[in-house]
């Protein structure tokens, strides 16, 4: 190897270190993507202030020479050009061309430009960071796979580090991923980032990405953070805090767009070391740390304006680090780069399928949405065998409830015993667009443990489960081929943290919002039992209660928030159309199933037709749960700002509860027509059939109630097994009273929707409420396509829909209200 102790005289025209000051995104060439980001922020963000702690760039020109002078050009040459041959492998390459460059003499020239542009930034400990110039592009990432080195002090540390950063150019890992994604062995010109170090070892730091990771959905922000460096959440090595952001709303006045703030595990963090070679050292995190977020709401959107305003110059979505220094509490932006996964699809286009060849049949039961799934049986009696399942495995089980839901996401489909379209395990597949077959009633004695077997809802109401693998086709739709209706068609959304994965379908908006499920799946505590925490007195209770509502002392609050926020991501996946979200209409005993709940409910005979919906919102013993729900609803309009949001009243018997109920909604200021709110009632008893006319003196909407009102008109229990083949909306008596609510609706001038299931599963159906003259269907996400094609063909047959004009908007009913019930301020 040459004499490296000076660099040859045309070294000296070259400029290896270029501050982040004096470099824009035109400098991809010389210092790499992730330098040149860098640069580009510190130039032309700072108007916009974003904060990104000064450091330099080793240039591309300056790697060139290091292997130049040291020789090492001609032994990665020679080493390379043995692979091919397969003279050599991928593993001992790497080994040789490392250990070449980690003993290699850098030129001193180069070495002092290193020292000066360290020593410029006052000696700082600083971040040393690979910036290959094919890293951090658009299409290729290159995350995680270059080395990077924190808290480094001092000039030959540093000098140290950069030269363990050229080695880490040829790792086996990188040379793999060169190998897999048809870059060039050679590695490319590699360029170097020194940056000051901002002290988040005392603070927090984190990752932030300006679209949903999962689903891909543009209008949010997604910020992950934990305590101490961020290396620990890029790694994946902690639970961190997760916070979700609505772009439209950010910055408008008095709006605070945070829909999302879900608590991490955060166990342990990444400091630094003070003695010993590594620089950086993991240690568990206090209980004061694990039960508190890293980020204010302040810094939470002042880190969400900052991704857009990133976002926007950049022109793409951006993947983002982010610091915040424990000293000043100053937020910074450490990195960013494109994202390279999700705003790659094209999202325009959904699938079908049809089974062509069919095999052994093992069970049959009800199909739950019209996808198609293979995967070994996992068959478990309880969620708390957790431990045995097998992601992408088929859950069997008697039946679901939502201690079932996280496993539910890790499955490829569902079978269960028990249970209707109707059921928990049904409405939380639909959601999740998961296959399911419910109500097989021998599922779990039929498919052994461990056998392969295909789900399919692809043939119609029945599911069946075959033996193995079946062959079938798919079918796929573009979105721009999905035919225009007169008939709105609305999603049913229940559970928020599957809400973003629908936001490319064309719908109307949300015609029913479920808040069961939010209660159920997020808070889990009956909202009594949080209002009166203070007063409990058994240890276990109290345990339970502080470990769901962890980050949060004020228990009201927790309920508050985290039932707005779970609102709030079903409305803002289809901003501005109407979202219509009904108040809770849990029965007694599913109230009692909740944490705390079963101190606070009477235990009931029949819960269907008991305690429920208005009758519990109108009675003394509930007026504190209803303000708290109230609270919800004011939350997501007039703070996050989702004004989408409409409200929906649940189980209304009679007028005079509707007056009780309106007049508590407007203490609580949600009177309808106030800052444009809408409430709605649900049309699901007969008596809001037979006394249509008053019920729209004093809503501005209906919405049918399939399930209820069939079950009420016909007397049959909507859950009984034994009566299951008597339940059927399509009976004459259902649709004449069907037919009589929308005629007598639109001649009140109130419009009329209905959200059950009836229309995705009976195409028929779907024809009479076309034909009646129906506004609008609400369905599951998953038959929405399938729905949307039925009453696009039905509208455009000689038999379409009876022409029909758009109600003019008439004032609230504002009549004396009946002494029938107690005043408010009785009951409050």
């Amino acid at each position: 190897m040459p004499d490296t102790t000076e660099s040859n005289d045309a070294a000296h025209a070259i400029r290896f270190t270029i501050p982040f000051a004096e470099l824009s995104a035109a400098d991809v060439d010389r210092v790499g993507a992730k330098n040149a980001a860098l640069g580009e922020m510190t130039r032309a963000l700072r108007r916009s202030g974003i904060a990104v702690p000064p450091g330099f760039a080793l240039t591309a020109e300056a790697y060139g020479v290091f292997l130049r002078d040291t020789g090492l050009d001609v032994l990665i040459g020679s080493c390379l050009a043995r692979l091919e041959p397969e003279e050599m492998t991928l593993a001992e390459a790497s080994v040789t061309i490392r250990n070449a460059i980690l003993s290699a003499d850098m030129p001193r020239a180069l070495q002092r430009e290193i020292v000066g542009a360290y020593r410029a930034l006052g000696g700082a400990d600083v971040a040393v960071r690979s910036s290959a110039t094919n890293e951090d592009l658009p299409n290729a990432s290159f995350a995680g796979q270059l080395d990077t080195f924190l808290n480094v002090q001092g000039e030959g540390e540093v000098i140290d580090a950069c030269q363990r950063c050229y080695a880490s150019l040829f790792t086996e890992r990188v040379m793999a991923y060169r190998r897999a994604h048809g870059f060039s062995q050679t590695g490319g010109a590699l360029s170097i980032g020194v940056q000051r170090m901002v002290r988040a070892d005392l603070g927090a730091a984190g990752v932030m990405f300006t679209l949903d990771t999962e689903s891909g959905f543009r209008d949010v922000v997604r910020i992950d953070g934990a305590w101490g460096l961020g290396e620990s959440v890029v790694q994946g090595n902690v639970d961190p805090d997760e916070f979700v952001v609505f772009k439209p709303l950010l910055g408008k006045p008095g709006r605070r767009p945070i829909l999302e703030k879900r608590l991490g595990g955060k166990k342990r963090k990444m400091v630094y070391r003070k003695t010993g070679a590594a620089m950086t050292r993991n240690m568990p995190t206090g209980k004061a740390e694990r039960e508190c977020f890293v980020l204010s709401d302040d810094d939470i959107l002042q880190l969400a304006s900052w991704g857009c305003a990133i976002e926007s110059h950049f022109g793409r979505p951006m993947d983002i680090e982010w610091a915040k220094d424990g000293r000043s509490g100053q937020v910074f932006i450490v990195q960013a780069r494109p994202e390279t996964v999700r705003s790659r699809e094209q999202g325009d286009e959904f699938r079908s399928y049809r089974v062509t060849r069919k095999r052994e049949r093992l069970a049959k039961g009800h199909a739950i949405g019209n996808g198609l799934a293979v995967g070994k049986v996992c068959r478990l009696d309880s969620p708390a065998q957790a431990d045995r399942f097998t992601d992408g495995a088929v859950l069997v089980t008697t039946m679901t409830d939502p201690d079932w839901v996280p496993l539910m996401r890790r499955a490829a489909a569902i079978v269960t015993d028990h249970g209707g379209r109707t059921s928990h395990a049904a409405i939380v597949c639909r959601e999740l667009g998961l296959p399911a077959v419910t109500g097989t009633g021998n599922g779990t004695k039929c498919l052994p443990h461990g056998r392969k077997v295909t789900v399919s809802c692809a043939e119609g109401d029945e599911g069946c489960v075959y033996a193995g693998q079946v062959e079938y086709e798919t079918e796929t739709v573009r979105i721009a081929d999905i035919p225009a209706t007169r008939t709105r068609v609305m999603l049913n959304m229940g559970d928020p943290t599957s809400a973003f994965r629908w936001w490319r379908l064309p719908a109307d908006g949300v015609g029913l919002a479920r808040l069961e499920f939010v209660v159920s799946n997020l808070i889990k505590c009956h909202p009594m039992a949080l209002a009166h925490f203070d007063t409990l007195t058994n240890p276990k209770l109290r345990r339970q209660i502080k470990d769901a509502t962890a980050g949060y002392p004020d228990k009201r609050r927790f309920f508050v928030e985290t039932l707005a926020r779970g609102i709030a991501r079903i409305a803002a996946t289809m901003y501005p159309k109407p979202v219509i979200v009904r108040l809770t209409d849990f029965k007694t005993n599913e109230y009692a199933d909740l944490i705390g709940g079963k101190a606070f409910e009477p235990l009931e005979e029949n819960p269907m037709l008991g305690w429920r919906g208005a009758s519990r919102y109108c009675d003394p013993e509930c007026a504190t749960m209803f303000g708290l729900e109230c609270a919800a609803i004011s939350f997501v309009r007039d703070v996050i700002g989702l004004d989408n949001v409409s409200v929906m009243i649940p189980f209304c018997r009679t007028p005079e509860e509707a007056d009780w109920v309106l007049e508590l909604m407007a203490g609580h200021g949600l009177a309808s027509g106030c800052g444009g709110l809408q409430v709605h009632v649900m049309c699901e008893v007969p008596s809001n059939a037979v006394l249509l006319e008053q019920f729209a003196e004093r809503f501005d909407g209906f919405s049918i109630g399939s399930n209820d009102l069939t079950q009420l008109l016909l007397g049959v229990d909507r859950d009984s097994e034994r009566l299951a083949h008597l339940f059927d909306e399509r009976n004459e008596a259902v649709l004449t009273v069907i037919e009589s609510v929308i005629r007598r609706a639109h001649a009140c001038g109130r419009k009329v929707g209905l959200c059950g299931q009836a229309p995705s599963d009976h195409p028929d159906f779907a024809r009479r409420l076309v034909e009646f003259g129906i506004d609008s269907v609400s369905v599951t996400p998953d038959s929405f396509l399938r729905v949307k094609q039925e009453i696009a063909r039905i509208e455009s047959s000689s038999a379409g829909a009876k022409p029909r004009t758009a109600p003019e908007a008439t004032p609230l009913w504002s009549g004396p209200r009946p002494e029938a019930l107690p005043s408010p301020t009785a009951a409050e």
